[in-house]
């Protein structure tokens, strides 16, 4: 029995493989071609219809790396085609199945009308059906040679990620350029076998249905006549009929399917790239769309629509039509798909508010879910988000990614740090590019956590991460498979429509509270800290523009807030926050024009901050707070003279020096002292003691700032991934070529420490002790030239800490300090943003950042019964792949130990690290425009209302993790308030007493308040 089977499986594939799927086009005539090659970057379709063109033969090498050919194809449809389907079939030469890391190409009708995109999984092009014969067929085809990255699998380093140094030498050899008939009667018999072949090789050896449709297929192929395909194709479909047409079992699992095409928004390629990905891919799903009437296409990232709205207006308003039809679902509302952790609690607002929006305007749909599939985790503060957004729903699928645990559910209540719960989904069929493949059913089927509970799951079919799209022939499995023995049922809708029934069915769902960690890709972190630091950077100065901008809006006549410059600069920084961008994982090109882009949102941003300042009135020296929180610190006036000032948050003070100074700081030889904490600098340049006079103890169990090189090369995905085993092979850095005492102030005391070491680098650290702050700052200069490292520097500290806190977006999480559990190991590299946090009862420490976000927090018991916690922060990676100079050259940023901190002051310390006092002329002495009394009451973004209103819009929250009660007061006189959602349109009133708004907050609660102005 088992030969029989095996002869029979044989037979079906052989024969699908070598006679069914060869007579699928019955008769062909090729396409005169012509081409001109495009120099340097893309052109505009006029530029390309007016170039000479030469001609151009199959089999002819074409397209250097990223270049962009433009052939011409002319023909005309044979009289003896009439009556049949006919297509244009391209193939540029396709090297693989992958649609979206290789040669690509849009066809072009003469007159600029864009038709159809070509792919290795979609060559053909609708001509007629049926053709007349006679037609006359000429079009314009702009096709891309963008490189295949991924040839050697992750495993060697590439110069082809990058224009730069990719070379001129042609990539591809174009293969096909014919008019064909396409035989749907062979066609459509392909996909009948194919569909219950892969059924039956999912089906069990003692399922009576396997046998049935392996018999069937036996029976089937007897009636394929070798030399008539195409004549015997009816007759073969005919006799598999009663077997596809058995209906599933009432019990059986029901897939939704949504069509996707996943478009990293860079990636393997640049962003000029995915403008034209999105041209290609959004006009093969509108075709698909007039083919299919029940087919449904979900798109997320409002960005890439505006891309096409902006530079291929045709297929925008075909997407507008398919919109109109509920063929097309905009999904997600957000700018784009951005990483899920990385990015600041006010980005990850701005990508909801300014998605949400776009959809609004355009389609008028507000989108009811955030779809974010392919993000490296997602963070505790989302739920809470996403609903202050509208969203009724999250999905994601990469935890399917995990190395260590496999998630609990996949149908689920997603509980965030502050108690708001979203319903969430995560499909068992474990992608985002599902084609609807037995195997993919079966798994489906298989995976599902909630059987018994619940009975449907989600699928977003379609090939994706480079774009592509669903096929026909995902459609037509779709057809095959909405109601069939033995395998789960296929239905095609909306995924609000899914939401809906799945929430219906599963109220009770399972709860998962906190973070969704991914247990892998932990590297994405660290990886390529200059577009890391850009983003940080990028967002404080948002921020900072944005308060004083107001500031200069209420306080000085004439100006006139910037809404137009402030939401560009936004968008520019959300897109550059994609899940493939800011976590360091793209190839050379993206992270050079990426750091490109942050120079000039920055520069951009000092001027504008300079010209809100400036506008209320100039000749006194004042100094300017952006953080939330008073400030009392040493700052250096024009001349570089310290001086000590106080000054409210969110508010000014002249620099007079009027502050009363504190007990100053002295420096001997590697000692400094500010009678706050004693620092002892080793002779090897680590920290042989930080001594907490307040509290009267040793904050340090063994060495500080212990900067420490490992071996870095994780088993998979260089820049994505760091491996356990990293651990074991280490450097450490501890022969400093010269120590300096660079500072000797009352008011500041600085040592310098110079590190050669390695292939090259250099680390040059300043330790720096300023009058009245224990906070103890490393200002650091990298000029990094290591290959396969990566740089840690370590703080062990003397406290018992069961757990580390770790600042995300609008809180902080806790994780445990021990491994018991195969969870907690699994997390030996985690994420913060500004600060980290251990404590025992009555002590804590905090270490500060302005640009690094990866971490690993250690305990052990020492010798003498004390435990050691130590945090490391994660400073510069050097992966090879899929950039070969990641991270190389210079990388400056500062890190900071606070010792004797509590949570709050670990977020104070976080805010004045990363938003530096600024120093400027300014005679106005301008009220802040708010200000809050209340513990844990913390102001995160201030702005005047996106309405252009004149309204001023507070965002705050409850940063401590306790309740808080609070008073805001405004700087202005105050004529109502109040509470509104993310998109700032009102919820209910806020109760005011003369200029002032109660406040009560919930742990963790974000608020966002529209004041009016009297």
């Amino acid at each position: 029995m088992h030969d029989e089977r095996r002869r029979i499986e044989e037979r079906v594939e052989r024969l699908q493989n070598q006679r069914i799927r060869p007579a699928v086009y019955a008769a062909t005539v090729p396409f005169e071609v012509s081409a001109w090659q495009a120099p340097g970057e893309p052109v505009s379709f006029e530029e390309a219809a007016a170039a000479p063109y030469e001609p151009f033969a199959m089999d002819t090498p074409w397209g250097p790396p990223w270049g962009t050919t433009w052939f011409r194809m002319r023909g005309e449809v044979p009289a003896e085609f009439a009556g049949r389907r006919v297509e244009a079939v391209i193939d540029l030469g396709f090297v693989g199945d992958w649609p979206g890391n290789q040669a690509e190409a849009l066809v072009h009708l003469t007159d600029g009308t864009p038709l159809k995109a070509v792919n290795p999984l979609n060559q053909y092009v609708a001509i007629a059906n049926p053709a007349t014969g006679g037609e006359v067929v000429d079009y314009l085809v702009e096709a891309a040679s963008n490189p295949d990255i991924l040839a050697n699998n992750f495993e060697a380093p590439t110069p082809l990620g990058d224009v730069l140094t990719a070379g001129d030498k042609p990539l591809y050899t174009f293969k096909r350029a014919d008019i064909a008939v396409l035989d749907e009667n062979v066609w459509h018999l392909d996909l009948d076998v194919q569909v219950l072949r892969e059924l039956m090789l999912e089906l069990g050896e003692h399922d009576p249905r396997r046998h049935e449709i392996m018999h069937a297929l036996d029976r089937a192929m007897d009636l394929l006549d070798l030399d008539d395909v195409s004549g015997s194709a009816a007759a073969v479909r005919e006799a598999l009929k009663p077997v596809l047409a058995k209906p599933a079992h009432a019990s059986a699992h029901i897939v939704s399917g949504v069509g996707h095409a996943h478009i990293d928004s860079a990636w393997l390629w640049p962003i000029r790239e995915t403008k034209r990905k999105t041209s290609r891919t959004f006009s093969n799903v509108t075709s698909l769309a007039d083919e299919y009437e029940e087919f449904v296409f979900a798109c997320s990232q409002a960005q890439q629509y505006e891309w096409v709205r902006d530079n291929y207006p045709q297929v925008w308003a075909r997407i507008q039509e398919s919109v109109k039809r509920g063929q097309w679902a905009p999904v997600g509302g957000m700018w784009v798909e951005s990483d899920g952790n990385l990015p600041g609690g006010e980005a990850i607002a701005r990508q909801l508010v300014h998605g949400k929006r776009f959809f609004i305007e355009h389609f008028g749909i507000e989108t009811k879910g955030v779809w974010l599939p392919d993000s490296f985790g997602y963070n505790a503060a989302y739920p809470q988000l996403a609903k202050l957004a509208g969203n009724e729903w999250f999905l994601t699928q990469k935890i399917s990614w995990n190395q260590t645990n496999t998630f609990p559910h996949h149908t689920f209540w997603w509980e965030g740090i502050d108690g708001t719960r979203i319903f969430t989904h995560f499909p068992p069929v474990d992608t985002y590019n599902a084609r609807f493949s037995g195997e993919e059913m079966s798994r489906a089927v298989r995976n599902y956590a909630e059987k018994g509970a619940a009975t449907r799951s989600l699928a977003p079919f379609g090939w994706g991460d480079g774009g592509g799209g669903p096929t026909r022939e995902i459609m037509e499995r779709a057809r095959r498979l909405k109601d069939l023995e033995g395998s789960a049922k296929v239905e095609v809708e909306h995924p609000d429509a899914f939401f809906a029934k799945a929430r219906a069915e599963y109220e009770d769902a399972p709860v998962w509270v906190g973070e969704l960690y991914l247990e892998l890709h932990r590297a994405t972190y660290t990886s390529q800290a200059r577009t890391k630091q850009g983003n940080r950077r990028s967002e404080h100065k948002l921020r900072e523009a944005e308060l004083w901008a107001t500031t200069a809006a209420l306080h000085a006549p004439g100006y006139s807030y910037p809404h137009e410059k402030l939401d560009r600069l936004w968008k520019t920084v959300l897109l550059h926050q994609f899940h493939d961008i800011l976590p360091g994982s793209s190839i050379a090109w993206v992270h050079r024009e990426a750091e490109a882009e942050y120079a000039r949102v920055a520069e951009e941003l000092e001027a504008l901050t300079s010209e809100a300042v400036t506008a209320l009135g100039g000749g006194t020296a004042r100094v300017f707070n952006t953080s939330p929180y008073d400030r009392a610190e040493v700052v250096r006036d024009a001349a570089g003279t310290p001086v000590y000032v106080e000054v409210p948050a969110s508010g000014s003070a002249p620099l007079t020096g009027a502050a009363q100074a504190p007990q100053p700081v002295t420096v001997d030889g590697r000692v400094i002292d500010n009678g706050l904490v004693r620092v002892e600098i080793a002779a090897d340049g680590t920290l042989s003691s930080v001594y907490d006079q307040r509290a009267c103890r040793e904050v340090l169990a063994d060495q500080g700032n212990l900067l420490r090189l490992h071996t870095d090369l994780p088993n998979y995905w260089d820049a994505w991934d760091v491996d356990k085993h990293y651990k074991n092979r280490y450097t450490d850095l501890l022969d400093p070529s010269e120590i300096t005492v660079v500072d000797e102030d009352p008011l500041l005391g600085s040592v310098r420490i110079t590190r050669p070491f390695g292939n090259g680098s250099t680390i040059v650290q300043t330790i720096t002790v300023r009058a009245g702050s224990p906070r103890i700052d490393f200002e650091t200069d990298i000029d990094w030239h290591e290959a396969e490292k990566f740089l840690k520097a370590g703080f062990p500290v003397d406290i018992r800490a069961a757990h580390s806190s770790a600042e995300i977006q609008f809180g902080h999480v806790q994780r445990p300090t021990h491994t018991n559990t195969s969870w907690e190991a699994a997390r030996f590299e985690v994420s913060g943003h500004r600060w980290v946090h251990l404590a025992e009862p009555g002590y804590g420490v905090a270490v500060i950042n302005d640009s690094t976000y990866g971490h690993d927090v250690s305990r052990t018991v020492r010798e003498d019964g004390g435990t050691t916690t130590t945090v490391r922060l994660s400073l510069v990676r050097a992966p090879r792949v899929p950039d070969p100079g990641a991270d190389q050259g210079r990388h400056r940023f500062t890190y900071s130990l606070l010792p004797g901190a509590s949570i709050g002051d670990a977020v104070a310390a976080g805010y004045a690290l990363n938003l530096p006092l600024r120093v400027a002329d300014s005679a106005g002495a301008p009220e802040s425009v708010v200000s809050v009394d209340g513990e844990g009451v913390t102001v995160e973004a201030v702005k005047l209302a996106d309405d252009a209103s004149g309204d001023v819009v507070v965002r705050l929250y409850e940063s401590r993790g306790g309740r808080a009660l609070g008073v805001l007061r405004t700087g202005f006189p105050l004529a109502g308030a109040q509470v509104t959602d993310l998109l700032e349109r009102p919820l209910e009133d806020a109760a005011t007493d003369g200029d002032t708004v109660a406040v009560e907050l919930r742990p963790f609660q974000i608020l966002t308040l529209r004041l009016r102005r009297g």
